[in-house]
This record gives C-alpha cells, structure tokens and sequence, in this order.
C-alpha cells in the first residue's frame, strides 16, 4: 500500500461538531425541524446534493440554497471567533504517516475552504493533494472523488486506504475500491459500515496499530 487518502471534516478537524451548532440555530431561526438523522444523512455530500436530501425531507419548495447560506455564515462567525480544533491526535498521526505513505485529501468542501481551514491548523502541507467538493460532479456516497484523489496522486485505487468517518464517505471510498477505514465521530458503526471497513477505530490514534 502506497497511499492514505483522508476525509477533512470529522477525521482532520473537529468541523462536525460546529456544523451541527450551525444547522440547529438556523432551523430554530427559520421554525425548521431538524433533527439528527437528517444531519447525519447530508454528512459528506457537498451542496447540490444536500439540497436534494432537503427537497425529499421538506418538499421541493424549501430553500435549501438559503439555509445552507444562513448555516454558513454562523459557521464563519464561530470560526473566526473560536477557530476549528482539531481532532484528537491529527496531528502526531499525520507526522507519523506522512514519511510512509503519500497523503492526500478527498473532502465534499469546497476547495477555497479546505485550503483556509486546514492552513489556519497548520496541517495543509502534509497533503500532496486535495480533491474538494467543487472539483467534482457527483459527490459522496458516488466514488468520483476518490477515483479522482488517487489519480491525482498517480496512485490506482487499490494501492491505497482512505479514513472516514460518515457513511457516505466510507461507501464512496469503497465503492472506488480503496482499503477503507472509519475512524468514529458522530456517527456509530453500523452493520452496513463494518461490512465496507477493514476496520473501525475510536480515534485517529488507532491507525498506529495497522498502518
């Protein structure tokens, strides 16, 4: 095996948990029920394909451009004023890997983002590459973005693992057919993700112990 390719938000960043502080006061705002299904549901599709899970959920009149607008700005106000912390132990596992492996990165952000959060954490350069949410047609769960990591890093599909965190991302990754490996935030491991894993782990962490 010659590369990792990560997932941003959940497995780098502690982003997930701001997020999900920004769809609950923009829904409180807008008198919108939304619960944790449906947020966990939209976890690592990009904005396309979120607003299509928001037509399903709420009708196809909803204004699903103008939350995800208001979700935005609360994120950059609590960005700007506390930052984005990232996850337990990203750090030393990325400067553990990185003399082992190329590293690359396959986030549904978009790409102007990726490059201000992981710069402001002092991780981008340990990235060859990044492939982000704007660069491609169809987002997470299709395997696009991680058909199109591995070639930007001249690596087949095969050659490499990718970390995660979501189950879109893990179908994503396997459907291309990486090595795929869930590193759990917010969401538990179902059977679905066991079956698509070569093995799940509490913390980046335990990537030590197989990689």
């Amino acid at each position: 095996m010659k590369g990792i390719i990560f997932d941003m938000d959940g497995v780098i960043l502690d982003s997930e948990t701001i997020s999900d502080r920004t769809w609950m006061e923009a829904a409180k705002e807008k008198n919108l029920e939304v619960n944790i299904e449906l947020i966990n549901a939209c976890r690592g599709s990009n904005k396309n394909d979120t607003i299509e899970i928001f037509k399903k959920h709420f009708g196809n009149n909803f204004d699903g451009e103008g939350f995800l607008t208001r979700t935005s700005e609360l994120f950059h106000q609590i960005e700007e004023n506390e930052g984005i912390p990232l996850m337990h132990y990203a750090k030393e596992i990325l400067e553990y890997l990185k003399p082992r492996y190329t590293l690359a990165l396959a986030s549904s952000t978009r790409g102007e983002t990726v490059e201000r959060q992981l710069r402001t954490a002092g991780v981008i350069d340990f990235f060859k590459t990044r492939t982000t949410g704007d660069m491609v047609v169809h987002s997470k769960p299709n395997p696009e973005i991680y058909l199109m990591a591995c070639k930007s890093v001249g690596l087949k599909p095969e050659e490499c693992y990718a970390v995660e965190d979501s189950l879109n991302g893990i179908k994503s990754a396997y459907a291309a057919g990486l090595k795929t490996i869930m590193v759990v935030d917010k969401i538990q491991p179902t059977e679905e993700i066991r079956k698509m894993c070569i093995a799940v782990f509490d913390s980046l962490e335990g990537l030590k112990s197989i990689l």
